[in-house]
């Protein structure tokens, strides 16, 4: 049997941006998913999903053609036959009779903390593929969530937006960084209760977005990546996250989450696609506090920064 494993992620910074080039922190989590891979009798190709709850789905295939021969979730068997077709589009001699496929995910697919990243990553691995290419092909997006996946701890990333040509998809600048901040005791991810479907965040942004508009917030963002790292106090943060979300707001043409929580005493900054999944709030009250306040509108999915963060 092979086993492979990916980690989950955080963009802290660059959400859109980063897909037009600007430099974003992102930070790899603790909780992320396996993949385990082992031979056994059979003509068919067999996989099995688990969640924390049990398990997620499971299908069985055609490994020739990577046609659905039996399933429990049609939609979610269907995307991942597109997803093996994209691996033996890239690697043809991948799959063959008697696989036996088994993922484990370390938390609620709903979360939104890469499940699919995790799996491109660890099927990349297995089929020893290009998973930048691998991501391309099926979900998209700029790639820091492959990035955050193998990384060992919080990383710089950024596209490469002017290479010579004939490069088709250069491949992107990976640099780890120190982020290990001296107030990470008053750093909280809380879960909004909502999943966003990034790829269709990442098209609607794409659409509208022209990027000679946007040179200016390119560079804001990017110093702002560079300047977190170095923030030596609770309020130096949380007036670099005030900044970034104003600026994201002004892209996409969306209030900051701030709005929506007048109250809370600190400062509250979106975590990738705006809208859902994970928000981080800066804030000086306790962890009971800050569980107290978000209990009480509804949201009781709350991580301290050193729980989850690598």
């Amino acid at each position: 049997m092979s086993r492979y494993s990916s980690h989950g992620k955080f963009l802290l910074t660059g959400e859109y941006l980063v897909l037009k080039g600007a430099l974003a922190l992102a930070l790899p989590l603790k909780y992320g998913q396996t993949l385990s891979v082992e031979t056994c009798h059979g003509a068919s190709l067999q996989w099995n999903a688990y969640q924390p709850d049990g398990l997620w789905f499971s299908v069985t295939l055609n490994p020739e053609k990577l046609e659905i021969i039996d399933c429990n979730d049609p939609s979610k068997a269907e995307k991942l036959a597109q997803i093996l077709k994209a691996v033996k589009q890239l690697n043809p001699t991948a799959f063959k009779n008697g696989l036996h496929f088994e993922t484990r995910l370390d938390f609620d697919p709903n979360w939104g903390l890469g499940s699919s990243s995790t799996l491109i990553a660890n099927l990349a691995q297995w089929a020893n593929v290009n998973p930048y290419e691998l991501l391309r092909l099926t979900f998209g997006g700029s790639g820091y969530d492959i990035a955050s996946a193998t990384a060992e701890g919080p990383i710089y990333y950024q596209v490469k937006t002017e290479v010579p040509e004939p490069v088709e998809e250069p491949t992107p600048i990976v640099r780890p960084i120190d982020f290990h901040p001296s107030f990470a005791d008053h750093l909280f991810f809380i879960y909004q209760g909502k999943k966003q479907s990034s790829s269709k965040e990442i098209k609607a942004f794409l659409e509208k977005a022209n990027p000679i508009d946007l040179q200016k917030d390119i560079e804001a963002v990017s110093e702002i990546s560079r300047a977190v790292p170095k923030c030596e106090s609770l309020d130096e943060f949380g007036l670099l996250m005030q900044c970034h979300e104003r600026i994201i707001a002004r892209c996409i043409g969306q209030e900051p989450v701030q709005k929506r929580f007048p109250n809370f005493e600190g400062v509250l900054k979106s975590l990738g696609a705006w809208g859902g999944d994970f928000i981080l709030a800066a804030t000086e009250w306790p962890k009971n506090q800050v569980r107290e306040y978000f209990k009480e509108k509804g949201l009781e999915v709350i991580f301290g920064f050193k729980e989850l963060v690598l």
